[in-house]
């Protein structure tokens, strides 16, 4: 397809060009015509009488226009296109986590900018805790794949091209364990994560991470955190000063914070989580008590210029979500809302869960007039799930920004359209790796059989007793199929795509083996069956090793082309662990059957469910372990 856009476009010239293979064009004065009129107003696109013509108001209007008017040439050049949208949003995109290990290649970021310009997202927030640089601490995310000064400024140069605003995303209270680990950091520290509130070198510590993490970027918004302090002032602070008042301490840890980022003229904003949990007489139920005392002179020290971000990840009803904006709206100001496309505490995405709470959020905030959406993209324990598969969510996050019909099959046509890849129904359906036969459609309670099936003991089988309630063929037919469908995705995409199929094949292949395993090993123990004993010793432990391996080499290839390749340790430590414990399996099972011992303590124990408070209703594979820790023993790992 040739396009000759004309106007007033000269602005825009560059990311067309960055455009042209993804959106399947070339920019061509004998092509198409195509009329592009900047200005006021909504988003416009017409095809008639064989040209083309898009009014936009923002850039990133543009890019969505371009992709929509692609789409319908490409399937109905005979048909004309009145098409008008209504952007809802001012700030609409996702919050990638470089934190947990995987920090993403430039090029892969850059690959994510091209698919939001196609979708019409304008927003990124690069969540580092201390994966960035700060010159004048070298041991701030020492190892840790941070990013120079020159990549954020390239990542932001390149955003700019598309009129996306990277905003950076940071700490600056709580979730900082792995920049205060360090010995430099110990007069500065209240808790392992927490900064030591009132403490001088403290805030000379956010100074430098505030003008460090801001500096590379054009925009002035940043995000300074401060969520999940629980235990903030009940570490050294207590010691050193005794107990007081923690909404007090967070009033004044804020308004220090925030002479710092006037100085720098930059416009905070933060969770909003710990205002609630302080203000609340309720510390253990939901995270965002509706009893919180919002009482005048309880607001009267809360700095009027702060933007509050209201995070939830797991409502299902509209009605909810509004009850917390409107209780948002006391402090001030219409929050932010961040919502979440589950990809953390698995190796595969959770896309009931997401549809489930992504829809009615996104209405919610339409019917609130909340102005900007984040779409958080955590990767807690590891970040073993890989950031493309986010996607179909972002797609997601897309079409509710500018319209309100919003369903699969729109999602899928819009997704290819905007990404040229014909994998949307196989992407979300990688939330069949966790919705097993046992488990609720929608998987709501987040079971994540793909990862606990992977790590469990086969000795121990802490999961065992769970995995025992289900039919004995069920689970292997189930994993098996999946096998199959992955094949399949991976011989029709290329690349990184390839890769990430690549990697979904080999981990159902294992599950296939190893999902009963431990099962099959405490039933052959227990009728003493040397037969099969020898055979699971010598022939079915050495194919799933072997099978991990390759697994481990799949996964590994999947992270190097998309990750810089710090943090893959810790993955090949994983690996390398069950890879072991595959290996003394076996060599305590010939140990049995050959006579050198009379019994194996491990499987004498009986084995316990390993949650047996269960979801009313739910099958015994329902449970959630996303803590690698927690799955592969019952001693301390560390």
């Amino acid at each position: 397809m040739k396009l000759n856009l004309t106007g007033n476009i000269e602005e825009l010239r560059l990311g067309i060009i960055e455009l042209e293979a993804q959106l399947s064009f070339t920019w061509d004065e004998d092509g198409l015509l195509v009329q592009v009129e900047q200005g006021e107003g909504d988003l416009e696109v017409n095809y008639e009488n064989g040209e083309g013509r898009i009014k936009c108001a923002q850039p990133i209007h543009f890019y969505r226009a371009l992709g929509l008017l692609l789409e319908h040439i490409h399937r109905n050049p005979s048909e004309t296109l009145h098409l008008h949208e209504t952007p809802y949003f001012d700030f609409n995109g996702p919050m990638l986590d470089m934190s947990r290990n995987a920090v993403l290649k430039l090029d892969t970021v850059k690959q994510i900018i091209r698919y939001m310009a196609a979708m019409g997202l304008n927003g990124l927030m690069l969540y580092t805790e201390d994966t960035y640089e700060v010159e004048s601490r070298p041991y701030f995310g020492y190892m840790r794949g941070r990013y120079t000064q020159a990549e954020l400024k390239a990542l932001d140069d390149y955003a700019a091209l598309f009129g996306i605003e990277i905003v950076p995303c940071i700490q600056t209270l709580a979730h900082l364990a792995q920049a205060l680990k360090w010995s430099y950091a110990n007069e500065i520290k209240d808790q392992e994560d927490i900064l030591l509130i009132g403490e001088e070198k403290t805030y000379a510590f956010i100074e430098d991470m505030i003008a460090a993490a801001s500096a590379p970027f054009r925009s002035k918004r940043i995000h300074i955190g401060m969520d999940e302090a629980f235990a903030v002032g009940l570490g050294r602070y207590l010691a050193i000063h005794g107990y007081r008042d923690r909404f007090e301490m967070m009033q004044e840890h804020m308004n220090r914070v925030l002479e710092i980022t006037k100085r720098y003229g930059l416009q905070p904003m933060i969770w909003s989580d710990m205002i609630f949990h302080f203000l609340s007489n309720d510390k253990n139920g939901f995270h965002y008590p509706l009893d919180v005392d919002f009482a005048p002179e309880k607001l009267e020290e809360l700095p009027s210029e702060m933007q509050y971000v209201y995070w939830c990840y797991g409502t299902r009803e509209q009605e909810k979500y509004e009850r917390i904006m409107k209780k948002h709206k006391e402090l001030g100001s219409t929050p932010i809302f961040a919502g979440g496309i589950h990809c953390w505490g698995s190796l595969s995405p959770n896309y009931g869960k997401t549809w489930m709470t992504s829809h009615p959020a996104l209405k919610a905030c339409k019917a609130q007039g909340v102005r900007d959406v984040i779409a958080t993209a955590w990767g807690d324990n590891g970040q073993e799930t890989n950031h493309l598969v986010i996607l179909p969510g972002l797609q997601l996050f897309a079409e509710y920004g500018y319209g309100d019909a919003v369903d699969d099959t729109t999602l899928a046509r819009r997704f290819k359209a905007c990404t040229k890849l014909d994998l949307f129904e196989d992407i979300v359906a990688l939330k069949y790796m966790d919705e097993t036969p046992g488990v609720e459609e929608g998987n709501h309670w987040m079971a994540n059989p793909s990862k606990y099936l992977l790590y469990q003991d086969v000795l121990q089988g802490l999961m065992d007793k769970h995995v025992e309630g289900t039919p004995e063929e069920e689970l292997p037919a189930h994993y098996r199929t999946l096998e199959q469908r992955w094949r399949s995705c991976k011989e029709k995409t290329e690349g990184a795509f390839h890769a990430l199929f690549a990697f979904y094949e080999q981990l159902s292949r294992v599950l296939v083996h190893k999902g009963m395993l431990g099962l099959d090993i405490k039933r052959a123990y227990a009728d003493r069956h040397a037969a099969a004993l020898r055979e699971l010793a010598e022939h079915r432990l050495p194919v799933v090793h072997a099978e991990v391996n390759e697994l481990r080499r799949m996964h590994r290839r999947l992270w190097m082309e998309t990750n810089k390749a710090q943090g893959w340790e810790v993955l090949d430590i994983r690996y390398g662990g069950i890879m072991a414990r595959l290996s003394t399996a076996s060599d305590r099972l010939l140990d049995l059957v050959e006579g050198r011992v009379d019994q194996l303590d491990e499987l004498e124990e009986e084995r316990l469910m390993f949650d047996p408070n269960l979801p009313e209703g739910e099958g015994p594979l329902t449970i959630n372990m996303s803590s690698y820790q927690r799955i592969v023993t019952a001693s301390a790992l560390v």
